[in-house]
Protein backbone atom coordinates (compact mmCIF):
# COMPACT_ATOMS: atom_id res chain seq x y z
CA UNK A 1 0.00 0.00 0.00
CA UNK A 2 1.84 3.20 -1.37
CA UNK A 3 5.11 2.55 -0.81
CA UNK A 4 3.93 1.00 1.43
CA UNK A 5 4.74 4.64 2.81
CA UNK A 6 3.81 5.56 0.53
CA UNK A 7 3.32 1.94 -0.59
CA UNK A 8 1.87 1.45 2.63
CA UNK A 9 4.35 -1.14 2.82
CA UNK A 10 7.54 0.29 1.61
CA UNK A 11 8.71 2.61 -1.20
CA UNK A 12 11.70 3.92 -2.11
CA UNK A 13 14.60 2.40 -4.27
CA UNK A 14 18.07 0.31 -2.37
CA UNK A 15 19.84 3.19 -3.37
CA UNK A 16 18.15 5.57 -0.90
CA UNK A 17 17.71 5.76 2.69
CA UNK A 18 15.78 2.54 3.85
CA UNK A 19 12.96 4.35 5.34
CA UNK A 20 10.47 2.03 7.11
CA UNK A 21 8.24 2.83 3.81
CA UNK A 22 10.64 2.69 1.37
CA UNK A 23 9.98 0.69 -1.25
CA UNK A 24 12.38 -0.64 -4.34
CA UNK A 25 10.45 0.34 -7.59
CA UNK A 26 12.54 -1.32 -9.81
CA UNK A 27 11.36 -4.46 -8.74
CA UNK A 28 8.04 -3.68 -9.67
CA UNK A 29 8.62 -2.93 -13.03
CA UNK A 30 9.63 1.29 -12.80
CA UNK A 31 12.94 2.02 -13.43
CA UNK A 32 12.62 6.10 -14.56
CA UNK A 33 14.82 7.79 -11.74
CA UNK A 34 11.82 9.64 -10.16
CA UNK A 35 9.94 6.55 -10.24
CA UNK A 36 6.27 5.85 -9.19
CA UNK A 37 5.60 3.92 -5.68
CA UNK A 38 1.97 3.51 -5.25
CA UNK A 39 -0.29 0.37 -4.92
CA UNK A 40 -2.21 1.56 -8.67
CA UNK A 41 -5.19 1.07 -9.92
CA UNK A 42 -5.14 -2.01 -12.04
CA UNK A 43 -8.31 -1.54 -14.94
CA UNK A 44 -7.16 -2.50 -18.37
CA UNK A 45 -3.64 -2.87 -18.11
CA UNK A 46 -0.09 -5.09 -17.07
CA UNK A 47 1.88 -2.27 -16.94
CA UNK A 48 3.00 -1.23 -12.91
CA UNK A 49 4.00 2.76 -14.15
CA UNK A 50 0.19 2.53 -15.91
CA UNK A 51 -1.41 1.64 -12.88
CA UNK A 52 0.04 4.07 -10.81
CA UNK A 53 -0.86 6.36 -13.24
CA UNK A 54 -4.18 5.51 -13.72
CA UNK A 55 -4.74 5.98 -9.36
CA UNK A 56 -3.25 9.77 -10.19
CA UNK A 57 -5.24 10.60 -12.65
CA UNK A 58 -8.27 9.10 -11.48
CA UNK A 59 -8.03 11.24 -7.92
CA UNK A 60 -6.91 14.67 -10.08
CA UNK A 61 -10.14 13.64 -12.58
CA UNK A 62 -12.65 13.31 -9.73
CA UNK A 63 -10.72 16.90 -8.17
CA UNK A 64 -11.44 18.41 -12.04
CA UNK A 65 -7.68 19.37 -11.79
CA UNK A 66 -7.26 22.21 -14.20
CA UNK A 67 -4.02 23.86 -15.27
CA UNK A 68 -4.28 26.96 -13.59
CA UNK A 69 -4.68 25.07 -10.38
CA UNK A 70 -2.67 25.56 -7.71
CA UNK A 71 -2.01 22.60 -6.43
CA UNK A 72 0.16 21.03 -3.29
CA UNK A 73 0.69 17.11 -3.14
CA UNK A 74 1.47 16.02 0.09
CA UNK A 75 4.01 12.99 0.70
CA UNK A 76 5.31 13.10 -3.24
CA UNK A 77 7.04 10.16 -2.78
CA UNK A 78 10.16 10.08 -5.74
CA UNK A 79 8.20 12.77 -7.17
CA UNK A 80 7.01 10.91 -10.07
CA UNK A 81 2.91 12.65 -9.62
CA UNK A 82 5.02 15.92 -9.82
CA UNK A 83 6.43 15.30 -13.01
CA UNK A 84 2.77 13.91 -14.31
CA UNK A 85 0.75 16.86 -13.08
CA UNK A 86 3.84 18.90 -15.20
CA UNK A 87 3.06 16.88 -18.01
CA UNK A 88 0.20 15.37 -18.48
CA UNK A 89 -2.21 18.45 -16.80
CA UNK A 90 0.03 21.50 -17.75
CA UNK A 91 -0.09 22.24 -14.03
CA UNK A 92 2.68 24.97 -13.34
CA UNK A 93 2.07 25.94 -9.45
CA UNK A 94 3.06 22.88 -7.53
CA UNK A 95 4.56 22.78 -3.87
CA UNK A 96 5.33 19.98 -2.43
CA UNK A 97 5.90 18.06 0.91
CA UNK A 98 7.49 14.51 1.61
CA UNK A 99 9.49 12.99 4.63
CA UNK A 100 12.14 10.77 3.28
CA UNK A 101 14.66 13.65 3.05
CA UNK A 102 16.75 11.70 0.20
CA UNK A 103 13.53 11.53 -1.99
CA UNK A 104 13.60 15.16 -1.98
CA UNK A 105 17.09 15.55 -2.37
CA UNK A 106 16.62 13.09 -5.21
CA UNK A 107 14.22 15.56 -6.99
CA UNK A 108 15.43 18.78 -6.48
CA UNK A 109 18.21 17.81 -8.91
CA UNK A 110 15.97 16.91 -11.61
CA UNK A 111 15.72 20.21 -14.22
CA UNK A 112 12.41 19.60 -14.21
CA UNK A 113 11.54 20.36 -10.59
CA UNK A 114 13.21 23.80 -10.67
CA UNK A 115 9.76 25.97 -10.59
CA UNK A 116 8.34 23.60 -8.09
CA UNK A 117 8.38 24.44 -4.49
CA UNK A 118 9.74 21.15 -2.52
CA UNK A 119 9.70 20.73 1.20
CA UNK A 120 11.22 17.80 3.45
CA UNK A 121 8.83 17.12 6.23
CA UNK A 122 5.64 15.67 7.56
CA UNK A 123 2.41 16.11 5.56
CA UNK A 124 1.09 16.88 9.49
CA UNK A 125 3.67 19.85 10.22
CA UNK A 126 2.72 22.06 7.37
CA UNK A 127 2.88 25.20 9.46
CA UNK A 128 6.99 25.20 9.53
CA UNK A 129 6.75 26.12 5.76
CA UNK A 130 4.74 28.74 5.63
CA UNK A 131 2.37 27.83 2.80
CA UNK A 132 -0.14 29.59 0.77
CA UNK A 133 -3.68 28.40 0.23
CA UNK A 134 -4.28 26.07 -2.47
CA UNK A 135 -6.95 25.38 -5.29
CA UNK A 136 -6.27 21.23 -5.00
CA UNK A 137 -4.86 19.51 -2.31
CA UNK A 138 -3.66 16.00 -3.08
CA UNK A 139 -2.44 12.94 -0.80
CA UNK A 140 -1.98 10.15 -2.80
CA UNK A 141 -1.59 6.74 -1.44
CA UNK A 142 0.06 7.99 1.57
CA UNK A 143 -1.76 8.76 4.27
CA UNK A 144 -3.58 5.33 5.98
CA UNK A 145 -0.76 5.73 8.49
CA UNK A 146 -1.84 8.26 9.93
CA UNK A 147 -5.26 9.94 11.63
CA UNK A 148 -7.11 11.10 8.25
CA UNK A 149 -8.93 13.70 11.00
CA UNK A 150 -6.30 14.91 12.28
CA UNK A 151 -5.02 15.44 8.27
CA UNK A 152 -7.93 17.40 7.50
CA UNK A 153 -8.35 19.83 9.85
CA UNK A 154 -4.24 20.55 10.00
CA UNK A 155 -4.76 21.14 6.30
CA UNK A 156 -7.78 22.62 5.71
CA UNK A 157 -6.40 26.41 6.43
CA UNK A 158 -3.99 25.97 3.17
CA UNK A 159 -6.96 25.13 1.02
CA UNK A 160 -8.69 28.05 -0.60
CA UNK A 161 -12.27 29.42 -0.40
CA UNK A 162 -13.97 26.35 -2.35
CA UNK A 163 -10.61 24.32 -2.59
CA UNK A 164 -10.76 20.90 -3.02
CA UNK A 165 -8.98 18.11 -1.55
CA UNK A 166 -8.60 14.29 -2.19
CA UNK A 167 -6.91 11.44 -1.12
CA UNK A 168 -6.77 7.35 -0.66
CA UNK A 169 -7.66 5.61 2.52
CA UNK A 170 -8.92 2.65 4.30
CA UNK A 171 -12.20 2.04 5.76
CA UNK A 172 -14.14 -0.09 7.72
CA UNK A 173 -16.72 -1.88 5.66
CA UNK A 174 -20.52 -2.33 7.00
CA UNK A 175 -19.89 -6.43 7.56
CA UNK A 176 -16.81 -5.64 9.53
CA UNK A 177 -19.10 -4.95 12.63
CA UNK A 178 -20.93 -8.37 12.58
CA UNK A 179 -17.05 -9.57 13.49
CA UNK A 180 -16.52 -11.20 16.88
CA UNK A 181 -14.26 -9.20 19.02
CA UNK A 182 -11.88 -12.15 19.13
CA UNK A 183 -11.79 -11.75 15.30
CA UNK A 184 -11.56 -7.90 15.19
CA UNK A 185 -8.42 -8.15 17.61
CA UNK A 186 -7.23 -10.31 14.96
CA UNK A 187 -7.53 -7.43 11.82
CA UNK A 188 -6.17 -5.20 14.82
CA UNK A 189 -2.97 -6.71 15.10
CA UNK A 190 -2.84 -7.24 11.14
CA UNK A 191 -3.00 -4.03 10.27
CA UNK A 192 -0.83 -2.71 12.72
CA UNK A 193 1.94 -4.79 11.44
CA UNK A 194 1.74 -2.57 8.47
CA UNK A 195 1.77 0.72 10.75
CA UNK A 196 -2.14 1.17 10.14
CA UNK A 197 -4.18 1.89 13.36
CA UNK A 198 -6.71 0.75 13.11
CA UNK A 199 -8.35 2.72 15.41
CA UNK A 200 -8.05 6.12 12.79
CA UNK A 201 -10.76 3.87 10.37
CA UNK A 202 -14.42 4.59 10.48
CA UNK A 203 -17.16 3.26 7.85
CA UNK A 204 -17.84 5.15 5.41
CA UNK A 205 -21.24 6.69 7.07
CA UNK A 206 -19.18 7.64 9.69
CA UNK A 207 -16.21 9.15 8.10
CA UNK A 208 -18.38 11.52 6.04
CA UNK A 209 -20.11 12.87 8.89
CA UNK A 210 -16.83 13.53 10.86
CA UNK A 211 -15.65 15.32 7.34
CA UNK A 212 -18.61 17.38 7.51
CA UNK A 213 -18.34 18.49 11.14
CA UNK A 214 -14.59 19.35 10.20
CA UNK A 215 -15.94 22.01 7.00
CA UNK A 216 -15.59 20.01 4.10
CA UNK A 217 -18.89 19.03 1.70
CA UNK A 218 -19.89 17.88 -1.66
CA UNK A 219 -17.53 14.39 -0.20
CA UNK A 220 -17.55 11.72 -2.57
CA UNK A 221 -16.03 8.17 -1.35
CA UNK A 222 -15.15 5.52 -4.21
CA UNK A 223 -14.48 1.89 -3.29
CA UNK A 224 -11.34 0.97 -5.17
CA UNK A 225 -10.63 -2.03 -3.57
CA UNK A 226 -10.53 -4.57 -6.00
CA UNK A 227 -8.66 -2.22 -8.76
CA UNK A 228 -6.04 -1.90 -5.94
CA UNK A 229 -5.92 -4.48 -3.39
CA UNK A 230 -6.53 -7.44 -6.12
CA UNK A 231 -4.72 -6.09 -8.95
CA UNK A 232 -2.00 -5.00 -6.92
CA UNK A 233 -1.57 -8.95 -5.50
CA UNK A 234 -2.31 -10.59 -9.19
CA UNK A 235 0.43 -8.07 -10.44
CA UNK A 236 2.79 -9.03 -7.57
CA UNK A 237 2.72 -12.83 -8.39
CA UNK A 238 3.43 -12.39 -11.89
CA UNK A 239 6.04 -10.53 -11.28
CA UNK A 240 7.74 -12.29 -8.93
CA UNK A 241 6.38 -15.53 -9.20
CA UNK A 242 8.20 -17.73 -6.19
CA UNK A 243 11.29 -15.46 -6.16
CA UNK A 244 13.91 -16.60 -3.17
CA UNK A 245 13.59 -13.56 -0.48
CA UNK A 246 17.03 -12.36 -0.87
CA UNK A 247 16.45 -8.79 0.11
CA UNK A 248 14.49 -6.34 2.79
CA UNK A 249 13.09 -4.89 -0.60
CA UNK A 250 11.44 -7.99 -2.19
CA UNK A 251 10.47 -9.04 1.32
CA UNK A 252 8.31 -5.90 1.45
CA UNK A 253 6.94 -6.17 -1.51
CA UNK A 254 5.96 -9.61 -1.45
CA UNK A 255 4.86 -8.93 2.66
CA UNK A 256 2.64 -5.73 0.57
CA UNK A 257 0.78 -8.44 -1.91
CA UNK A 258 -0.43 -10.88 0.54
CA UNK A 259 -2.23 -8.28 2.89
CA UNK A 260 -3.66 -7.09 -0.20
CA UNK A 261 -4.99 -10.18 -1.38
CA UNK A 262 -6.15 -11.31 1.98
CA UNK A 263 -7.84 -7.62 2.25
CA UNK A 264 -9.40 -8.21 -1.02
CA UNK A 265 -10.65 -11.73 -0.61
CA UNK A 266 -12.15 -11.04 2.99
CA UNK A 267 -13.66 -7.45 1.69
CA UNK A 268 -13.80 -6.11 5.55
CA UNK A 269 -11.35 -3.21 5.05
CA UNK A 270 -12.21 -1.05 1.60
CA UNK A 271 -9.47 0.61 -0.07
CA UNK A 272 -11.17 4.47 -0.89
CA UNK A 273 -10.56 7.47 -2.61
CA UNK A 274 -12.05 10.34 -1.29
CA UNK A 275 -12.99 14.01 -2.13
CA UNK A 276 -14.03 16.76 -0.95
CA UNK A 277 -14.52 20.59 -1.12
CA UNK A 278 -13.84 23.26 1.59
CA UNK A 279 -17.37 24.50 2.94
CA UNK A 280 -17.71 28.23 2.18
CA UNK A 281 -17.88 30.54 5.24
Amino acid sequence: MKSFAKMPFGKTPSALSQHKYAIHATLLGDDAVCPWTNLGLWRNTCSYVAACQYLANHLAGRLRLRAMDRVLDLGCGQGASLLFWQQYHAVTDITAVELQAKCVEKIQHQPWAQSIQLHQGSFLALDAFHLKQYDVVMCIDALYHHDAMQFLSHVQPYIAPSGRIGFHYLMLNPRFETLTTYQKMKYQYLLKAADINIQHLYTATAFQAQMHALGYEDITIDDLSQDVFAGFSHYVQRKLPGQHLKSLDTLKIKMTAKLCQKLAQDGLIDYVQVCAKKASL
